[in-house]
């Protein structure tokens, strides 16, 4: 049985008990910058194999960027307000679904759920539509065991176009498949929840994320089927897909650690973000507990030794506030 308190279901971890976690789940220090060459990514392109580009997803995200335009266009002069609202609730549902699901749930076990959690959260994943739960979490412990080398899939050294979407545009290289097969992957395997949408994820995930949210403005308030299609499916997928993709390009310098299940996506674990929140209240509720933090002496020991002493100045700011 889960823990229903809260002060039972948090478990912090101190420097000794750091031995003890997976290689894969340390935390590590990430030096990523945001820069878009133009010229770079001309070079690169005409270098390109393109005997390796996935033309079939090109043609995909080259027609989904041309609809979500439009259903942007939408959004502002034809949308019902109605419209508009559930167009936002899909688009934070989506996100959860990948934030506190894919990534601390399933990629990183930085807490546990009950049934019904695990279930809802999986309905999220779907309906964000980014490969099954099984697929997202595997590649995502694969990048972060094997960071910017050729077994990372968005490996950020082959470039920002690459990290952010490129790479599910080109063939996978040989070592993201070869090393995906060392990890051990048993514990989503067991999860029933996690299998059942492996099994049935093209049929799920066609109903979870287009089908659903373009019927129900439809047929519920009236909204045209064009306004319906364009906003709340295929625009608010882009924007998710977008926002997941900056998260992977790492565009901050931060210092992870990926088993604390505060780790914002876009990096820290003290820093403000809604997913913390919102585990916090179903740990309240007694749907999710085990819940895993970096204790404070773990992460200022850390900073110690690998930071760039900025850590001191925080402290100090705050001593002084």
């Amino acid at each position: 049985m889960a823990p229903q308190n809260q002060d039972l279901c948090t478990s912090s971890l101190a420097e000794e008990d750091f031995a003890l976690i997976p290689e894969d789940e340390h935390f590590h220090i990430e030096e990523r910058k945001l820069e878009i060459n133009f010229k770079q990514i001309y070079r690169n392109l005409r270098n390109l194999d393109y005997s390796k580009v996935s033309w079939r997803n090109v043609t995909l995200f080259v027609l989904l960027h041309i609809y979500s335009v439009y259903g942007l266009y939408l959004l502002f002069t034809a949308c019902m307000w109605r419209t508009i609202a559930f167009t936002y609730l899909l688009y934070f549902l989506s996100a959860m679904g990948i934030t506190m699901g894919a990534h601390r749930l399933w990629a990183h076990r930085s807490y546990k759920a009950k049934l019904p959690l695990r279930i809802f959260l999986a309905f999220c994943q779907t309906l964000a539509f980014q490969n099954s739960i099984f697929e997202w979490s595997r590649d995502h412990r694969v990048h972060h065991k094997f960071s910017e080398t050729d077994a990372d899939p968005h490996n950020a050294q082959r470039g920002f176009f690459f990290s952010h979407m490129g790479w599910l545009m080109y063939r996978k290289h040989p070592d993201v498949i070869k090393k995906g097969k060392t990890l051990d992957m048993s514990d989503l395997l067991n999860d029933p929840v996690v299998r059942f949408q492996m099994n049935y994820y093209v049929p799920l995930m066609v109903l979870a994320c287009f089908v659903i949210p373009t019927f129900l403005p439809w047929y519920l308030w009236g909204e045209t089927f064009i306004n319906s299609l364009m906003v709340p499916t295929f625009l608010r997928y882009c924007v998710t897909l977008h926002v997941t993709w900056m998260e992977k390009a790492g565009i901050t310098t931060t210092t992870s650690f990926p088993f604390d299940y505060r780790a914002a996506e876009l990096g820290g674990v003290i820093n403000f973000n809604a997913t913390t929140d919102i585990i916090d209240f179903f740990a309240k509720i007694g749907q999710a507990y085990d819940l895993k933090t970096a204790s404070k002496e773990m992460q200022e020991n850390r900073a110690k030794r690998t930071g760039d002493g900025t850590h001191e100045n925080r402290k100090t700011e705050k001593v002084i506030r």
